[in-house]
């Protein structure tokens, strides 16, 4: 019998508690994770910044995760989805802060350019404290809040 796949997407800058709370939210939804790893130059375009850390450090932060089975790259064009059509997920999990990949995932079934997949939004984990950008601006080294002690996990 087919393990129940769940993929995520994310650029994972840094692992903090948000991250951590949202990958076992989603793993929760199955039983084999897949975590997809925003590719430099998606990031670069789609936030107009370059991630702190390359590529290869997150997706080794990432696969050192007991709970996540696979840390791979995202695709290379945005939006092209050809990692769905690799790893066939029974489910994809969003977080509260992704509505335009839920919308874009919608319009692309819609149009069956991609597979139906069932989508699931997550709740939020602190956003007013665990939030990248907001780390970013508290602690740009470390990007942990100051005052705060919690374990980031960095490649």
């Amino acid at each position: 019998m087919r393990k129940k796949r769940v993929l995520v997407f994310g650029v994972f800058d840094f692992l903090h508690p948000g991250h951590i709370s949202f990958l076992k939210q989603a793993r929760k939804r199955g039983s084999e994770l897949i975590v997809v790893v925003a590719r430099d130059s998606v990031v670069k375009k789609l936030k107009r910044k370059t991630p702190r850390q390359n590529e290869s450090r997150r997706i080794a932060a990432l696969r050192r995760l007991l709970f996540v089975a696979h840390a791979v790259r995202g695709d290379s064009a945005q939006g092209t989805y050809a990692v769905l059509r690799r790893w066939k997920p029974d489910v994809v999990c969003v977080g509260y802060d992704q509505d335009g990949l839920r919308k874009d995932l919608f319009a692309r079934m819609r149009d069956s350019a991609i597979a139906k997949v069932t989508i699931i939004r997550l709740r939020p984990f602190a956003p007013h404290k665990f939030r990248s950008s907001l780390l970013r601006q508290t602690n740009p080294v470390t990007a942990r809040p100051k005052g705060k002690s919690f374990r980031v996990v960095t490649g």
